[in-house]
């Protein structure tokens, strides 16, 4: 069987670091591994209406963001087909017919809808949607029959219903389906990286983020400004790592080198949390390391993004390539399924010609 991935993001603004650590760093390192024989990267932006109907400029306009970042980033289209959800209608069939195997109740005790649900105020009134977006899920990866699919822990709960969809599809008409596997981040911290505020999560909507596009300037605020513990007041005080944003980060983003560049009285990062928790380790000369560690991550990112900047017809290009090429793929996979539910009434020559013979004997 072919290994195949399917991952994307809702383009409802420019990409942050916690899409970075949390998936499109992995994603660059699968696609450049050569272990793969297809790679499909979405723009979810039909996902994206279904909390933002009312505004579609907003994801109109990041369409543009999401695929700049995933070029600076390293994503490349002689390896990865980029494509933009709403320009595959298969996708919007197979959600349709998949639909039928999943109850409300299931839907209702998805840990990833409720905490969304909750998160946007959507408990009075949910949009229809929104409230399917598993089942949406789960017709993007198996259009493409995706054997692996990339994701934080927080979509966990999203593919295992996906899962679910395949096992009941495949147990009520026949193997037609990919059942695909989790692919969380290797690095613990990577997993789900707090905002910088020190919220569970690093969220748009919060404005705790740092983008990927952000000036030196911008990001050395918002490093300075991070969340530490709150009773580490002195220098001299012993500092906590459990839930100080800093370390969280140190753990996400550092190396050994960057000690021997910006910290070398350390040997590595163990050496300066032990510093930090018995104390004598002031807060700002850990930000100050962090700071320097981010920037040098993001840096060639930065200068990659302003260099397809100045050239976005070729962006759109390798989105609508893409888009047709996802669409054919997705295709065939529709008429797979059509088949299997023997709803494929013109492309089934033996139906017809029964028919023909059972009212030509009447």
């Amino acid at each position: 069987m072919a290994k195949i991935i399917l991952t994307g993001d809702r383009p409802t603004g420019r990409l942050h670091v916690g899409h970075y650590v949390g998936s499109l760093k992995r994603r660059v390192e699968l696609q450049n591994s050569g272990e793969f024989d297809k790679i499909y990267i979405m723009i979810a932006d039909a996902q994206a209406l279904t909390d933002n109907a009312d505004n579609p400029d907003k994801v109109r306009e990041n369409i543009i963001e999401v695929a700049l970042d995933y070029l600076a980033c390293g994503l490349d289209p002689s390896k990865s087909t980029i494509f933009i959800q709403s320009m595959i209608p298969e996708l919007t069939e197979l959600t349709f017919y998949y639909m039928n195997l999943v109850t409300v109740s299931r839907l209702q005790r998805n840990p990833t809808v409720k905490n969304e649900i909750k998160m946007r105020n959507f408990e009075a009134s949910i949009p229809v949607g929104f409230f399917n977006y598993p089942i949406s899920q789960a017709a993007d990866i198996t259009a493409f029959k995706a054997t692996v699919v990339p994701v934080g822990e927080d979509q966990m709960p999203m593919i295992e219903q996906t899962k679910e969809i395949v096992h009941k599809f495949n147990s009520v008409y026949g193997e037609a389906l990919v059942d695909p596997q989790i692919l969380l981040p290797d690095n613990e911290a990577c997993l789900r990286l707090p905002g910088i505020d020190g919220k569970a999560k690093m969220s748009k909507s919060l404005g705790n983020c740092i983008y990927l596009a952000e000036e030196p300037e911008e990001i050395k605020k918002k490093v300075m400004s991070m969340y530490t513990d709150p009773d580490h007041i002195k220098i001299t005080d012993p500092g906590k790592l459990e839930g100080n944003t800093v370390f969280t980060y140190l753990d996400a983003f550092s190396k050994p080198e960057h000690f021997e560049r910006y910290l070398p009285e350390y040997a590595n990062l163990d050496e300066l949390k032990a510093h930090y928790t018995k104390g004598g380790l002031g807060d700002v000369k850990v930000k100050k390391f962090l700071n320097n560690v981010i920037q040098e991550e993001l840096e060639p990112i930065r200068n990659r993004r302003k260099e397809y900047q100045k050239d976005i017809a070729y962006v759109y290009d390798v989105l609508k390539k893409g888009s047709e090429e996802a669409e054919k793929v997705a295709a065939q996979t529709l008429s797979d399924v059509k088949a299997a539910m023997r709803i494929n009434y013109f492309d089934d020559e033996e139906l017809i010609a029964r028919h023909i013979e059972k009212y030509k004997e009447q």
